[in-house]
């Protein structure tokens, strides 16, 4: 099949990229490089710089590509940035997918695997989340995620989209050979962030924020899934594509783990203590997300083949370990750049 990753120089997308190839599917690559890394971007791959938003320069790549389903992962993902500057979000996550699916639609493509997040869900009423779990966002992250959804369910009515939204909880991790990996700048990410702190060798402080949540040790938990776990979902998910039909998975473990467990297993990976400060809660963070996944086990035979965080965790300090300046020019350092943690 010929498809197009949105937003595939990231982290997801470049993962998704190489997966997609490696099943034999070809694929073109459009990212905006805004955040992604042209070196992430598997060289198999036909990669064009450009915005999802872009609804003519999406329809010309549709169409000469042949393009006949489209992975979408190009978004904007950062609770707190979308809490301090919300048009940002619903102008480049909305408005920009929105672009995007009326390109589709004038290009003749109506299949799309779309990356939606547990943000939809809010602050749960019940643990774990299950997919029939109403929707309450509380930031405007959430809230953009479950506005494209609605409209997504809206083209698969009146339009014939085949989609299939799958709402990740928290990705980490990286490829197992260290190859690509997750580079965010600035990274907010905790388990790369407590990560930079071991490699500082105490020139930096691991933060808990807020720690008087009603969980097991008053710090935020949450689950977390391998990002080759989450691209093995996306072939499933695009295998399964319907016209007509709208359908939401979760991808999660369905283990919760919190901010203290996650610094212990980055401890016990690392093999020393790391120092940790305690600040107050940030703005629009749950106390608790644990994903449901019996949907997507059943309807898509998925399964987690790395469930267990201390491999997470292992995976992400390799790619850590070997590429101290993200994309950037690897040069031996004793530590992280604080100036350069990319993606």
């Amino acid at each position: 099949m010929n498809i197009l990753v949105t937003g595939g120089a990231g982290y997801i997308g470049s993962h998704m990229t190489r997966r997609l190839l490696d099943a034999g599917h070809v694929v073109v690559v459009a990212d905006d490089l805004s955040r992604g890394h042209r070196e992430a971007v598997d060289k198999r791959a036909a990669f064009v710089v450009g915005d999802a938003a872009d609804g003519a320069g999406m329809e010309r790549l549709l169409r000469d590509h042949r393009v006949e389903a489209v992975v979408h992962l190009a978004a904007f993902s950062e609770v707190g940035e979308s809490v301090r500057d919300p048009a940002k979000y619903y102008k480049n996550n909305v408005q920009g997918a929105l672009a995007l699916f009326d390109a589709m639609r004038r290009a003749g493509v109506t299949r799309i695997v779309f990356s939606s997040s547990a943000a939809v869900y809010g602050d749960p009423k019940a643990v774990p989340i299950a997919e029939d779990h109403p929707q309450a966002p509380i930031n405007p992250y959430g809230r953009s995620k479950s506005m494209i959804e609605a409209i997504l369910s809206d083209y698969a009515t009146a339009y014939d989209f085949a989609v299939i939204a799958l709402r990740y909880f928290n990705v980490a991790g990286a490829a197992a050979d260290a190859s690509i990996g997750e580079a965010h700048e600035p990274e907010t990410h905790l388990i790369p962030r407590v990560l930079q702190v071991a490699a500082a060798g105490g020139a930096q402080t691991a933060v808990i924020y807020g720690t008087d949540y009603p969980t097991l040790d008053g710090t935020c938990v949450r689950d977390y899934v391998h990002v080759e776990d989450v691209v093995k979902a996306h072939v499933l998910a695009l295998a399964q594509l319907r016209a007509g039909e709208f359908e939401a998975f979760n991808i999660g473990s369905e283990r919760g783990f919190s901010v203290r467990q996650v610094i212990a297993a980055v401890e016990r990976v690392v093999g020393c203590a790391l120092p940790v400060a305690e600040h107050p809660r940030r703005a629009g963070d749950p106390a608790t997300l644990i994903a449901g996944s019996d949907h997507i086990r059943r309807a898509l035979g998925f399964t987690l083949d790395y469930p267990d965080l201390d491999t997470i965790v292992r995976h992400a300090w390799n790619w850590h370990k070997s590429h101290p300046q993200g994309y950037g020019i690897p040069r031996p350092v004793a530590k992280f750049s604080r100036e350069r943690l990319a993606d």
